[in-house]
């Protein structure tokens, strides 16, 4: 059986996501912030006959996250993804994820795996070694950063990012890092998803110009150490084998991998 959960599930909810706490940290963000009765955001479960949860499908905008511990009754999301905009923009852990791309009728945009990992302390970082200023975003910092993501040829920028942006940054579900020269952002690292335990790290990027200098690893030390000392868990996604060596020396360690379908 499939319903829609409402604020009467949510310790229900959340303890079936907190037994995988990293790879579920868009989910858990989600409820805690936004709760169940947003119009951008709903969410559904999948219950067994003992009334336990199977499975979970989370809507954000026209996003879609699905999750599960096992077997699932992918058909039944897949009729509730079919109800808005096509393509579909779905993400998650692969092995579930990929089971939906089975589906002709369910139109998928194009297809991302990368690595997922996730780092539980700070012991990796070292110590600072630079004069290096770093600042913190605020809302008027935003459109040149969302300037700064489309300079960088491998990000994929939505077209409502900067509304996203903003309101993760209101919401306190996000925080952005970042380098500034004569008044031009050169480098910045952003969370995404930031939850009573985890926070993905994304957007690490810098102007051309300016690479080559340390600029974003010092802005990650930073991040991750504060990050850290709140007690949550830092996630991320790499595909890149040269990011992915920059942040196993800063002490993340793969624990699977994540699947994309974008518009």
């Amino acid at each position: 059986m499939i319903r829609k959960l409402t604020e009467k599930d949510h310790q229900l909810v959340l303890t079936f996501l907190s037994e995988e706490p990293s790879i579920n940290l868009f989910i858990i963000g989600d409820l805690e912030v936004f709760g169940y009765t947003s119009e951008f955001q709903e969410i559904w479960a999948e219950f067994d006959e003992q009334n336990t949860i199977k499975a979970v499908l989370l809507r954000f905008h026209q996003s879609f996250i699905p999750y599960a511990k096992g077997e699932f009754d992918t058909e039944g999301f897949v009729s509730i993804m079919k109800r808005y905009n096509q393509p579909v923009l779905l993400t998650g852990k692969s092995d579930i994820v990929e089971k939906f791309a089975a589906f002709d009728d369910l139109l998928l945009g194009k297809k991302q795996v990368t690595f997922f990992a996730e780092c539980l302390t700070d012991e990796f970082l070292g110590a600072k070694d630079h004069d290096i200023a770093i600042n913190q975003a605020t809302i008027e910092d935003v459109d040149q950063i969302i300037k700064l993501r489309e300079s960088i040829e491998e990000f994929h920028v939505r077209s409502d990012a900067r509304e996203i942006f903003v309101q993760a940054m209101e919401s306190n579900t996000a925080r952005t890092y970042y380098t500034v020269d004569h008044g031009i952002i050169t480098s910045c690292v952003s969370t995404t998803a930031e939850n009573s335990m985890s926070a993905m790290i994304v957007g690490v990027c810098t102007r051309k110009d300016y690479r080559r200098q340390g600029l974003a690893t010092a802005i990650m030390q930073k991040l991750f150490k504060d990050v850290l000392d709140e007690g949550k868990t830092l996630c991320l996604f790499y595909d890149n084998p040269e990011a992915g060596r920059i942040y196993k020396r800063l002490g993340f360690k793969d624990i699977g991998k994540w699947t994309m379908y974008r518009g």
